[in-house]
């Protein structure tokens, strides 16, 4: 997908002058913001939805009666 954003000048330069690949410079940005809000949302549901005690689980075994 194609997209365009504003990036401000100064930076610009300086990327340019540092052979940064804008690009992909965004690309990763973009990622690293995704990632970021997904652990925030994972936490947020956790936080607003915590785990409870099963009973099921108290009485099953990992490996069964020995």
């Amino acid at each position: 997908m194609r997209t365009t954003f504003t990036l401000d000048r100064q930076l610009a330069e300086q990327a340019r002058q540092m052979n940064i690949n804008l690009s992909a410079a965004a690309r990763a940005g973009v990622r690293e913001a995704v990632c970021a809000a997904l652990v925030r949302k994972d936490r947020d549901a956790y936080r607003d939805h915590p785990e409870q005690p099963d009973p099921f689980w108290e009485g099953a075994e990992a490996w069964g009666e020995e």
